[in-house]
């Protein structure tokens, strides 16, 4: 049975009372005898106003595209996918044009023993014309290009796993916020439900104090008890807001801008412990990543090795290369001459590392050292990653059973103030213990909610840790 529908227009059935326009708003006596079926988490509280629908599938949408460390991520992503190149390895020819044009103006002073008067030539011009293009190829390197490559590979596919990794955060932190809004939605839904049986708490003790069968201070009572309700409703609204707030930081937008969550908090109860601890050390990708790094420091090892390998590389050019003089002297007379070389050049260029101050020795310490470093942080995350796990987990199937609880437990509660608002209105019952079952069944409700945010709040978090989340999202949303 709803919650409106607990609350319906009855006669006070007392003999000789007067005022029918006082009467309180009631359940009948057949409805207390009916099952409560549970609210619906989306309906709009009556004290909120209207507002565009977000459905969790659109704000997971604005999250992941309006997220700055998502889309630097993703440059960083296409950086990498450019780097993977034989040429950025080392594997591939270089190949060089180069053009040098000089021009020069000298006085010439030429002595000789043959002739008694110096040759002397003052402002003589001369110019040259160097054009070439070189190519230079290493065709062995201590295998140390294809190393160079396979490295260049794996921090392609590190990068991915990082941005893979950004985005599963930031959809759990969207879903999260989100659910939030939900769980304080709800409470303000069973605030507002109070303080309807409060004002027919209210409205019947004010008819008996009318006839004179009560008295003046059992209304005054209700009244506080009413004022109370008010301001913790007051509170939640503020509470409501904030949860508004924080989701509409995550996804870019304006702080103020308003709405109402549209989905509900549905949790999933086919988690399994050994599906999950499988799924995260197959698909985690803070783990693939550190996977990844172990892989790099071996790579950075091996190319520390080759560079204790001879380098062999091929040469060749074409160089064209032409001098005017002007200030050639052919005895005593000043001529100019011209010169021209051209044509091609090939060869073969050798390197042997001899020594070099025991530096390669210390790089390859130091790569060592990082390798075994890297594995030892792999170890660390992946017991980290298990405890989480198995925390989560834990909280997970302790919410599942408190959820099932208190999903029976509601129900119960609202039955029980339906029979005791009735009572009440018999006679049978005093206002304290009215009081104490409107209570009972708004901390129920309260328990509720929370019990099933944090029911959700586990499964998130598994399926975030098994890389999961966004195939998700994405197949049921």
């Amino acid at each position: 049975m709803s919650s409106r529908s607990l609350l319906l227009p009855l006669l006070l059935l007392t003999t000789g009372l007067p005022a029918l326009a006082q009467q309180p708003v009631l359940p009948s006596r057949r409805e207390t005898t009916e099952k409560p079926q549970s609210k619906p988490q989306t309906e709009k509280p009556e004290t909120v106003a209207a507002a565009p629908l977000l459905s969790l599938a659109e704000a997971i949408r604005v999250g992941v595209e309006g997220n700055y460390a998502i889309r630097v991520s993703q440059q960083d992503v296409r950086i990498a996918e450019n780097n993977v190149t034989r040429g950025n390895a080392g594997q591939l020819p270089t190949v060089n044009g180069n053009f040098v044009r000089n021009f020069n103006r000298n006085n010439v002073r030429q002595e000789s023993e043959a002739r008694p008067e110096p040759s002397i030539a003052n402002g003589a011009k001369s110019n040259q014309l160097q054009a070439n293009v070189a190519a230079t190829w290493t065709i062995f390197d201590g295998f140390g290009m294809f190393i160079a490559y396979d490295r260049l590979q794996v921090l392609e596919q590190s990068q991915r796993q990082l941005t893979r990794a950004t985005i599963e955060e930031t959809v759990a932190a969207v879903m999260d916020a989100y659910f939030v809004v939900v769980r304080e939605s709800g409470k303000i839904n069973s605030l507002e439900e109070a303080l309807k049986i409060g004002q027919a708490r209210i409205d019947l003790t004010q008819a008996r104090v009318d006839v004179g069968v009560s008295a003046k201070v059992e209304v005054l009572t209700a009244r506080v008890d009413y004022n109370a309700d008010r301001s913790t409703l007051i509170q939640q609204q503020e509470a409501l807001k904030t949860a508004k707030i924080n989701l509409n930081e995550l996804l870019g937008r304006a702080p103020g801008l308003d709405f109402l969550p549209q989905d509900s908090i549905v949790v999933a109860r086919d988690l399994g412990r050994d599906e999950v601890l499988a799924a995260l050390r197959q698909r985690n990708p803070r783990l693939q990543q550190a996977r990844f790094d172990t892989e790099i420091a071996a790579l950075d090892r091996k190319l520390v090795r080759a560079s204790r390998f001879p380098q062999i590389g091929l040469t060749s050019g074409y160089g064209f290369n032409r001098n005017i003089n002007n200030a050639s002297f052919f005895g005593a007379q000043l001529i100019t001459t011209t010169g021209r070389t051209y044509g091609l050049n090939y060869g073969v260029v050798a390197s042997v590392p001899i020594f070099d101050g025991f530096n390669r020795n210390r790089q390859e310490q130091n790569a060592r050292i990082t390798q075994e470093q890297t594995q030892l942080q792999l170890d660390q995350l992946q017991l980290q990653l298990d405890a989480d796990a198995e925390q989560a987990y834990a909280q997970y199937q302790n919410r599942l059973a408190l959820l099932e609880l208190e999903e029976s437990n509601i129900l119960l509660a609202r039955e029980n103030v339906a029979i005791a608002l009735e009572r009440y209105r018999l006679g049978l019952l005093t206002p304290l213990v009215l009081r104490e079952a409107q209570r009972t069944q708004l901390q129920a409700e309260t328990r509720l909610l929370d019990i099933r945010y944090q029911a959700k709040q586990a499964e998130i978090i598994l399926r975030r840790l098994g890389s999961g989340l966004v195939q998700t999202s994405e197949a049921k949303l």
